[in-house]
């Protein structure tokens, strides 16, 4: 279907040009705004999921956070919305699918999506107005940035402290060796523009921040003339500007606004930098060492320069059948690759990093030697037309996935044309990428093309610096120290009026915080513009070989899975199936070995992978059924090689490639020890919730704490040749159990491709009989968990969890919208405002029958735990406003409606069907959702959440050990 264009333009804007992109299935319409110059990217296609994003371009020239801060306090209320908060009561007052606001390096952006028109047009008016016509009050600078109390703070004889939500966001966020080194080796890389800063604000020097800075940092920023407006979907781009003129732009002229916007100075000679980072004390530093290397490349807007660096990147590091990502798997001088490796493009200025983790200080050396002699290797060697075509082909098949399962498409496409629109370059060339890819084919096919690339890029390109971050157990102790000294020397010279000030304040923020605003001024949505229930992708069977088609619009691409039910496994086997699944498609496979299967994957898909899926009964979370799906996608004219490559994995994938299988272990030992910072919310619940039932236990022990600690324990097994035999042995005989189960397939696709992908299957695994073997069965988990995680952060994530329902007892729809109830009305203003966390709420998971409270980048812990409890007793005592219920209800509506990629919304029914969650368990827990009442809230909460009966578990610094402890929690060293 063609996209929706409305041909008459609006006075106050010019149309720039209009583009068809066939691939994308969409015109891409530019305007500019006459008056002030503000520019409009519009993707018109025939999409409801209406997207709009407004974006500033943003150049701080220090690490006080200043945009990252505005960011937030922008949204605290504005002109016509004068309420503290418009964002996250219009968050409650909305059906969006999506709705945030971000701070990029040298840009920051308000975007939102809704699939109602409604709902779209109140969101816009809102966003307009905290963007162009925001009050920034200095008590939400306070909250939101940084404030000086004293801990407690009505008693200036306590000591004093700095609290605020983005301080505390950024002391978690830099808690990450991997935030770090980014931060680190990006201020050397650029010496003197922007990048040298962290624009989300380095701790120590946010609260340098005033004030006063802030407002001029908005009014030099925050104008229609440093704007750039983008929008996707079906509202004709002449509505938009309708909108944009009526709610701000009328109301501004031109002005010309001075950025520090320069391409970085060259350096003519390689540096060498070596810096700390913070470990536990005590805690060994051995073999924590990150080494990276990184280059200056050209103008990430320069489509050309782009591509280049993409193919660059892809040729050095994109598997492990490439040549540098190879050399940095296979050495012995570090545990893993760096998760730095790759090329940055979305700053004015390209940067391609490469190095390793799990080193130690003095093997810098040795290894830019190795960087640089596998560089000359590549050059004297060349690269094969096979391994180019197969990289491009990678690039085209991007290119044309509708994505949109996590993050709305549209979205996804305006972020890829936003860099461009602010370094200076075409939008339109960086989405339409089939002409560039047509030249590319024709570079290739010149030997010296690549290696050309290579000695310019990066051999002969002296804009290089060596970053060693080796780990410093005494480092955060002196931090600490030096904040307590310099916060005892300020509190030494406050006067006794001054520390009045501080006292009065703090009781202003507090006042400010539990003042009930007049919510009535913002708009919203209620429940009779709740759309009926979405329509379910229709499917068909072809019971011959137990096959689910699904037709799609996927724009040329076919998705593809084997779906086969989990075989009786001990725990020790069940324990092994995450590294089954993340193995099979990295191992060899029959006469292949793995460097030949990277290649071959490459070439013929774009992607392939497994994974483990279980859940419990509709009626029964205890009783668990589990799946391995093997999954693939490839342009349609791959469809049956992927077949082919699906079934060559699943009969023949090979565990005797013992480095090989070393290697990855250790990989996944790096990721999940990282990703502690970024989810300790969640595994703060999960580790709550372990004892609940038997889905939640094995959530903990595959993918929460349990299993972090386990992964470090297998890991450092490893290293003796016996335990990796028995490990290689034991992988292989789980995959023998598992090849020979029955198996289905679901096969999603464009109509005309589906008849010939289903006789593609037929043809390939008519001699493959799988067997009915007895099904896999767990027993059920009951135990009380109470749990202190000790690991290297600066901030705390907490989490209580009760034992609740399934989905389908009556009382699950009212503890699903209690979570967001709980939320509003009590924990955001006592955990985020007050407390000073980033974050923090609660919710029910009915898969695996647990209601869990949690906070997350928290500096406190005691105190939210009391919280939670505290959410409890508001429930019961308070008088609650019918709104506030609607509200709910409408967030857990959206949470259901939320779409989906035309293949992730077949995927998820699917995968529904597989597990009993049919259509009509569906629609009858959407009709419990909408008949809630706050007498339900009150009675679910007080049969199943009994304060007496909560799981605990938090995640924090080996600091609070006492404290933990005289919380009554059992420590666990991670």
């Amino acid at each position: 279907m063609a996209a929706v264009i409305d041909n008459a333009t609006h006075p106050a804007f010019e149309k720039l040009r209009t583009h068809r992109i066939g691939t994308l299935n969409l015109d891409v319409e530019e305007y500019r705004h006459k008056k002030t110059g503000a520019r409009h990217l519009h993707l018109a296609a025939d999409n409801d999921e209406n997207v709009f994003f407004v974006a500033l371009r943003t150049f701080p020239m220090d690490s006080t956070g200043v945009a990252h801060i505005l960011e937030h306090t922008a949204l605290c209320g504005s002109e016509r919305f004068p309420v503290r908060d418009p964002f996250f009561m219009m968050i409650r007052r909305s059906l969006n699918t999506f709705m945030n606001a971000f701070t990029s390096s040298d840009w920051t952006a308000y975007p939102f999506a809704s699939m109602n028109r409604k709902d779209f047009d109140n969101l816009l008016s809102v966003y307009l107005d905290s963007v162009f016509f925001s009050k920034l009050d200095p008590m939400d600078f306070s909250q939101e940035g940084h404030r000086l109390e004293f801990d407690k703070p009505d008693d200036p004889e306590t000591d004093l402290v700095y609290r605020g939500v983005v301080y505390n966001e950024m002391k978690g966020a830099m808690s990450s060796p991997t935030s770090q080194l980014w931060q680190n080796l990006s201020s050397h890389l650029f010496p003197t523009t922007t990048y040298h800063y962290n624009s989300g604000g380095e701790p120590d020097h946010i609260v340098d921040l005033s004030y006063e800075d802030l407002v001029k940092f908005y009014r030099h920023h925050y104008h229609p003339s440093n704007a750039i407006f983008a929008t996707y979907g079906n509202i004709p781009a002449r509505e938009h500007h309708n909108r944009f003129e009526e709610l701000a732009l009328k109301r501004f002229d031109r002005l010309d606004i001075k950025l520090p916007v320069h391409d970085e100075k060259r350096m003519f000679a390689p540096l060498r930098v070596e810096q700390g980072y913070a470990v536990n004390e005590g805690e060994g530093t051995d073999s924590k060492t990150h080494i990276v290397m990184g280059w200056l490349l050209g103008h990430s807007f320069d489509l050309q320069e782009n591509l280049e660096g993409q193919l660059l990147s892809a040729v050095l590091l994109e598997n492990s059948a490439s040549p540098l990502m190879r050399a940095l798997e296979t050495t012995e001088l570090g545990h893993a690759p760096s998760p730095m490796c790759g090329l940055e493009d979305s700053n004015r200025e390209m940067t391609f990093v490469c190095g390793i983790e799990g080193s130690e200080p003095e093997k810098q050396a040795e290894l830019e030697e190795l960087i640089e002699a596998t560089l000359q290797k590549v050059v004297d060697e060349g690269v094969s037309e096979d391994r180019l075509e197969a990289i491009l082909h990678q690039l085209e098949l991007h290119q044309r996935e509708i994505a949109g399962d996590q993050f709305p498409y549209g979205l996804q496409l305006i972020m890829s044309a936003i860099a461009p629109m602010v370094h200076g370059g075409d939008p339109v060339e960086l989405l339409d990428l089939e002409p560039v890819l047509a030249s590319l084919r024709e570079k290739i096919k010149d030997p010296q093309y690549v290696p050309g690339l290579i000695r310019k890029k990066l051999l002969d390109n002296p804009h290089r610096v060596t970053l060693t971050l080796r780990p410093d157990d005494k480092l955060e102790g002196r931090r600490q120290q030096a904040i307590r000294e310099a916060l005892a020397e300020k509190k030494a010279r406050l006067t006794d009026e001054e520390k009045q000030q501080i006292v009065d304040r703090a009781k202003a923020l507090e006042e400010r915080q539990m003042h009930k605003d007049d919510l009535s001024i913002l708009p919203k949505v209620d429940l009779t513009d709740v759309p009926l229930q979405m329509p379910e992708p229709e499917a068909r069977y072809d019971g011959d070989i137990s096959a689910t088609v699904y037709a799609r619009g996927t724009n040329g691409l076919v998705y593809e899975q084997v779906v086969v039910p989990v075989p009786e496994l001990s725990e020790e086997e069940l324990l092994l199936v995450p590294y089954y699944t993340t193995l099979i498609s990295e191992v060899g496979c029959g006469d292949l070995d793995y460097l030949q299967m990277q290649d071959r994957i490459s070439a013929e898909s774009g992607g392939i992978g497994a994974a483990f899926s279980s859940k419990g009964r509709i009626d029964d979370v205890q009783d668990l059924s589990g799946y391995i799906i093997f999954n693939g996608k490839a342009l349609a004219r791959n469809r049956g090689a992927l077949t082919k490559l699906l079934k060559d994995v699943y009969t023949s994938a090979r565990f005797d490639e013992k480095g090989r299988i070393r290697e990855i272990i250790a990989q996944i030992r790096a990721r999940r020890e990282q990703a502690v910072t970024g989810s300790g919310h969640a595994l703060a619940m999960g580790a709550a919730a372990q004892g609940i039932s038997s889905g939640a236990w094995l959530s903990f022990r595959l993918g929460g704490l349990a299993g972090i600690r386990g992964t470090k324990q297998l890991d450092q097994s490893l290293k003796e040749p016996a335990e990796l035999d028995a490990f290689c042995n034991k992988l292989a005989a789980l995959h023998q159990k598992i090849s020979q189960q029955q198996r289905q397939f679901l096969v999603i696709g464009e109509d005309e491709q589906l008849s010939a992908m289903v006789d593609d299957l037929k043809s390939c695994w008519t001699n493959e009989p799988g067997v009915s073997g007895v099904a896999w069965k767990m027993d059920p988990v009951n135990y009380t968990t109470r749990e202190a995680w000790l690991t290297s952060t600066q901030v705390n994530f907490c989490a209580k969890a009760y034992s609740t329902v399934p989905v389908d007892h009556p009382d699950a729809a009212a503890l699903t919208v209690l979570g967001g109830f709980l939320r509003n009305g009590y924990l955001h203003t006592a955990i985020r405002e007050k407390g000073g966390a980033y974050g923090g709420g609660a919710g029910q998971d009915s898969v695996n029958g647990t209601f869990r409270f949690f906070s997350y980048r928290d500096p406190r812990l005691a105190e939210t735990l009391d919280d939670f409890d505290k959410a409890l007793e508001w429930l019961q005592k308070e008088e609650h406003d019918a709104q506030d219920l609607e509200e709910s209800i409408l967030g857990v509506i959206g949470q259901l409606d939320r779409p989906r990629s035309p293949a992730g919304a077949a995927r998820h029914a699917f995968h529904n069907k597989l597990f009993g969650r049919t259509p009509e368990q569906r629609a009858r827990f959407r009709e419990r959702v909408l008949s809630v009442t706050l007498e339900d809230l009150r009675r679910v909460a007080s049969t199943w959440l009994v304060p007496e009966n909560a799981n605990t578990a938090v995640v924090t610094s080996p600091e609070n050990r006492d404290l933990v402890t005289s919380l009554g929690l059992s420590v666990q060293e991670l």
